[in-house]
This record gives structure tokens, sequence and C-alpha cells, in this order.
């Protein structure tokens, strides 16, 4: 099987994290400036099988677009450009970061550690991945 990968694109940063060959477990990968990620996917994809990419949808609580929408978009199709065969989900990320911070202080991470904005980003980046792949497992949609 091939690996799923779940992105968290942020104007800065974005927060990679992936599912291990069987698609069974979720797990952070790294974090890279956003405008270098065509690059970091152009390398991942040239080592590893990639069935499809989660990219996080960030709504309000409304169901509204977030101010960050517009720029994701804009990712999307320079992605949907370099990879036109690679299927791309959205999945909502409302939460993430908050749930990010509190699974990193009831795992014990350092107070240090957690002030890190790229770990932040690569937690939220497992749990829209975990959602993804808890949806899909509840026959949410076609796979």
């Amino acid at each position: 099987m091939a690996r799923i990968l779940a992105l968290d694109i942020g104007t800065k940063r974005t927060g990679i994290a992936e599912t291990d060959p069987m698609q069974i477990i979720a797990e952070g990968v790294t974090t890279v400036r956003s405008h270098q990620l065509i690059d970091f996917l152009k390398e991942y994809m040239s080592r590893d099988e990639v069935e499809c990419v989660v990219v996080g949808l960030p709504l309000q609580m409304d169901h509204t677009e977030s101010q960050s929408e517009p720029f994701i978009r804009g990712i999307l199709k320079k992605i949907e450009k370099e990879f036109p065969d690679l299927r791309i989900h959205r999945e909502d990320e409302r939460f993430t970061s908050k749930m990010a911070q509190q699974a990193m202080i009831t795992g014990g991470m350092k107070k240090s550690r957690r002030r890190e904005k790229g770990v932040v980003d690569e937690i939220s980046a497992v749990l829209i991945l975990q959602s993804y792949m808890n949806r899909r497992d509840r026959g949410g949609f076609p796979a």
C-alpha cells in the first residue's frame, strides 16, 4: 500500500504527517516553510509512494472560510499542477491547534519544546490525518 500524507498549510509553515505503508498509524514527519513545500513533496514522492494527500480545511465556526483559505488554495493549485494524478482531499481542521497544544501538555512535553510553532503544526497535521482516517474507516466516503 502507499502512504497518505497530510498537510497543515499555513502562510509561514506547513506541518506534515504521514501514515505507515499499511495506512494504520499517523505520525508526524516534519515542518517546512510553506514556500518550500513543493520541493519537499517532489523529494518525498521520489522515494515513497503516496496514495493521496489530505489538506486541512480551515473553517470558521459558522462554516465560512478562514482568512488563510485563499492562500491554501493557491498552494493547492501549485500541487495539482506539479502532481496532476495526485488525489487531494480536504479535512476540517478546526480546533487542531488547540488539540495539539493539549496533546503536548498531556504527553508531558517540556514547555520550551511546546513553544516551538513548528511542533504544533506537525502535530496538527497528524490530527488532520487521523481525522481523515477515522472518517474513511467509518465509511464516510469512498477511499
